[in-house]
């Protein structure tokens, strides 16, 4: 990478949410939702977002105009324990929104909304800092195995690559932690090249923060 692109300054093309509680996510997600026409969200899977999910599955919105998709999951069958696949579909299954499953085709359309968390070693969705994989610069959704493989999740991984993560009119982070937080504000200083630094690098839209100390 040019280290003149790698230490740039990055700060000034996000901006930092007053409030980083889930009704605060929920509510920045409903107004994206709530814009005449369809919409798209690409959304993180695990734990962290569903609080969010139940906020918003609870809530009046116009369903039928959305469409939801994960950014990355485990390749593992849709009934399996560690499937974010199933957990999404069962969030919104009340709901008139359409869960597209990841993978089943290719990804044509921008999105209106990708959601991503962060990892402490600056990963995003399943794109890792040491990873093995096929066609990143490809498809639009891949595979990868992370290196090394985490022992409470040891499975290969599909993921949107960095094209379709920044093809969106928004990025959301959902940050918690203050070692995380270190990690953002290095790739923010352009003190990095961790996958959530090339994001911001590559991102034309707005990108918004939100952070939680836990």
């Amino acid at each position: 990478m040019n280290e003149a692109a790698q230490n740039s300054d990055l700060s000034d093309q996000v901006t930092w949410a007053a409030r980083a509680d889930a009704e605060a996510v929920a509510d920045y997600i409903s107004a994206i939702v709530k814009r005449p026409g369809p919409c798209r969200l690409a959304v993180p899977g695990g734990k962290t977002p569903i609080p969010v999910f139940e906020i918003l599955s609870k809530r009046s919105l116009p369903w039928g105009t959305v469409t939801l998709m994960l950014t990355d999951d485990r390749i593992v069958p849709e009934n399996h324990p560690a499937s974010n696949q199933r957990k999404l579909a069962e969030a919104f299954d009340a709901t008139a929104g359409h869960v597209l499953p990841l993978g089943r085709r290719e990804i044509a359309e921008s999105f209106d909304l990708v959601w991503l968390g962060m990892g402490a070693d600056g990963h995003i969705a399943s794109l890792f800092p040491k990873m093995q994989e096929e066609e990143r610069n490809g498809p639009a959704i891949i595979k990868t195995t992370p290196d090394p493989m985490p022992i409470e999740a040891p499975f290969e991984r599909l993921s949107l690559n960095m094209a379709a993560l920044t093809n969106t009119k928004e990025i959301m982070l959902l940050v918690r932690g203050c070692d995380k937080k270190l990690v953002l504000e290095d790739a923010l200083s352009g003190g990095s090249d961790l996958p959530v630094a090339q994001l911001i690098r590559a991102a034309t839209c707005p990108i918004t923060v939100f952070w939680s100390r836990s």
